[in-house]
């Protein structure tokens, strides 16, 4: 199968571009031929450029007819986009369609429904423009505060809804999880378009084992992702070591038990996870597909997690980690305090993330799903 991967980078990598380069190489090792489109934001550079993104951030004639060429040269099976936003936009889906190629769109996360993307603001969950108009999200400056710029997104995301692009142009979905099949289903996606496949990572074990100890944070240091509340708990968990990898607007008032490591590795993060007790993800928003979760269970790591959206999904409450509520630094605190008086329980709980890894999360569990998904595209 010939399968053209679809991509607009952003300035700052993240998980989805992982997640690109993953799937490309999973495909390519089960003999498939993938090819890139793709797009870089680091191109939006002066003001000019700025002001013709946000001008054609809803339709770019440019893109549509570049995909056009790309599918005419490589004539691939599959179309298979991950992010449109904002260079490529769904204009592109009328290249394909053109062309009779399926396309398959991965919603790494909530841009098709939500101007802001996290279906949140004020710090807090918010759903408004789920059901009702996106044109609510621009007095609020959902995306990034301006109200210019929101106007633009909530225009394409309007606009788009009200074209029927996303049930008539696209063949087949990939919600990252069941919660957020739920949310795009409720906003009037196909359910019988929308599968639901978690991403993967490789195994990263050794038979080599290391002593474990302390908690463990990876992420960015920012207010959806629950740093406040985290620091917070910590004011009482003096007697625990804290080691915090990422970096942020939030820098963290330094304790002598919390250890701020600032950006890490690929290699330096697995080494953390060896090391480490338990991960924490006190994330206070939806969040999408986490790769940090999976990345704890394949290394046999249990994970206290926000008991809310995908997170409470994935971490299984009193199976592979435990539930506090949101935001809530006492709940947080007192569960942090169950794994580490309980070395037992915190150890049955890392080895049954280990298998849950094994059983859902390996590269050749997601080809399976992946193929499953192509399959039913075509057809």
């Amino acid at each position: 199968m010939h399968i053209l991967q679809v991509h607009n980078q952003y300035q700052q990598a993240g998980g989805e571009d992982v997640v690109v380069r993953s799937e490309k190489a999973l495909l390519e090792n089960h003999h498939h031929t993938v090819s890139l489109f793709l797009t870089d934001n680091h191109t939006i550079k002066n003001v000019l450029e700025k002001l013709t993104t946000v001008a054609t951030i809803a339709y770019s004639r440019k893109s549509r007819q570049q995909l056009k060429n790309a599918i005419a040269n490589i004539q691939p099976d599959i179309v298979h986009v991950h992010n449109f936003f904002p260079r490529l936009t769904p204009s592109i889906y009328d290249a394909a369609a053109e062309l009779g190629v399926p396309v398959v769109q991965t919603l790494h996360n909530y841009r098709t429904i939500c101007p802001g993307a996290f279906l949140m603001r004020d710090g807090k969950i918010c759903e408004v423009c789920v059901k009702h108009s996106a044109y609510h999200a621009v007095k609020y400056g959902c995306y990034r505060d301006s109200t210019l710029g929101t106007l633009a997104v909530a225009y394409m995301v309007q606009s788009h809804r009200q074209r029927r692009t996303w049930q008539t142009k696209v063949s087949q979905f990939i919600a990252l999880t069941e919660f957020a099949r739920q949310k795009f289903i409720s906003a009037g996606l196909d359910a019988d378009k929308l599968k639901v496949k978690p991403n993967f990572v490789t195994d990263p074990l050794t038979s080599t084992t290391e002593k474990r100890s302390g908690a463990l944070y990876v992420g960015r240091l920012s207010k959806e992702k629950g740093l406040i509340t985290l620091l917070k708990a910590w004011q009482n968990l003096a007697e625990i070591p804290l080691t915090i990898a990422g970096e942020g607007e939030i820098v963290p008032h330094l304790k002598t038990n919390i250890t701020l490591l600032g950006w890490q590795t690929a290699p330096q993060i697995k080494q953390l996870m060896r090391q480490s007790a338990f991960l924490i993800m006190p994330s206070e928003w939806y969040e999408g597909f986490p790769m940090v979760l999976v990345e704890a269970f394949a290394h046999g790591l249990p994970v206290i997690a926000s008991k809310l959206g995908a997170m409470a999904e994935i971490v299984e409450d009193g199976v592979t980690g435990l539930h506090f509520e949101a935001g809530n630094a006492n709940d947080l605190a007192n569960k942090v305090h169950c794994l580490q008086s309980q070395p037992e329980l915190c150890k049955r709980l890392g080895q049954q993330a280990r298998q849950v890894y094994l059983d859902n999360y390996t590269p050749e569990k997601n080809y399976q799903r992946l193929m499953a998904i192509y399959q039913a595209a075509l057809n």
